[in-house]
């Protein structure tokens, strides 16, 4: 078994991040599979939406400096199959800290390595930042992989072409040459708008195979379960929000199989009802983009 560790990410805020990242990790575990959330996102959403406190002194600031091992920050959740590394307050103040490190980029693979080389988890699931600061940088550069969320709304392709950019400067610039865009993820659908479905036409006749199939619709369980500290399929397994996410893992571990396990293939949960209206399959391809320099928002300050 290989650990395949997943980045969580996008620029902007609002789009179902972190709502896919509990309820992402809390599918997977349902496979028997095991995962570890990381929450580096100092709001701290994953940490609570998962049942503990959010405000936690948990040494990943420490761990990201160098000064401290991250497996002794590894706890379990009331979830079941699901570990996390929690987030903590001190991380809101955390990247002015790593921009003056010499491996600024590479702070947080640093720290991660032994758990991921450990391989007691099949996925490591990072719940980053709203920004393409440099906690999310970190992120990237540790990550095999990337899930973008992405919201049905006018902005959306965008938002994607910052990403796929991001993607490829990071790999034309050795940052993490085989960091790859896992899928594109469109949320908060919204089926009584027409918008909606031309938002999600259109980015499939962008970007074809790697925009999932599902697709995740406006849900009130989906909204309520965080403040619940629960995933909704423990929340309200019979919701629509709940059916999406379990036919999104379906598709996200399909696509993963084959690095987790050696080709090896794994028990699929039964295919619940598709929520939300039909929509178009996708077609063509991503287009191509110039590359951008490999900067953080925040750029480091002057030595």
């Amino acid at each position: 078994m290989q650990t395949r560790v997943v980045s969580v990410a996008n620029q902007k805020g609002g789009v179902g991040k972190t709502t896919t990242v509990i309820n992402l990790a809390a599918c997977i575990a349902e496979m028997d599979l095991n995962v570890l959330v990381v929450d580096l996102d100092p709001q701290a959403n994953a940490t609570s939406g998962l049942g503990l406190p959010r405000q936690q002194d948990t040494s990943l600031y420490k761990a990201l400096l160098g000064d401290g091992d991250v497996t002794n920050i590894v706890q379990p959740t009331p979830v079941k199959g699901i570990d996390i590394i929690a987030s903590e307050l001190d991380l809101a103040g955390s990247e002015v800290d790593i921009a003056r490190m010499d491996n600024y980029l590479h702070c947080f693979s640093a720290a991660l390595a032994p758990v991921v080389e450990a391989c007691a988890y099949h996925f490591i699931i990072i719940d980053c930042p709203p920004s393409l600061g440099i906690l999310t940088m970190n992120a990237l550069t540790a990550s095999h992989s990337m899930v973008v969320p992405m919201q049905c709304e006018y902005y959306a392709l965008e938002g994607l072409s910052v990403i796929t950019r991001l993607i490829r400067q990071l790999r034309d610039s050795g940052a993490n040459p085989g960091v790859e865009l896992e899928g594109i993820l469109m949320t908060m659908y919204d089926g009584r708008t027409n918008l909606s479905g031309e938002v999600v036409n259109e980015v499939r006749k962008h970007f074809g195979d790697e925009v999932y199939k599902t697709v995740i619709p406006r849900n009130v369980r989906l909204s309520e379960a965080p403040s619940h500290g629960q995933p909704v399929i423990h929340y309200d397994r019979g919701s629509t929000g709940a059916k999406a996410y379990i036919e999104f893992s379906k598709e996200f571990v399909a696509r993963a199989e084959a690095f987790i396990t050696g080709g090896q293939h794994l028990a699929m949960p039964a295919t619940p009802q598709q929520p939300g209206e039909p929509v178009q399959q996708p077609a063509g391809a991503a287009p191509e983009q110039s590359p951008v320099d490999l900067q953080p928002e925040t750029p480091p300050p002057g030595n």
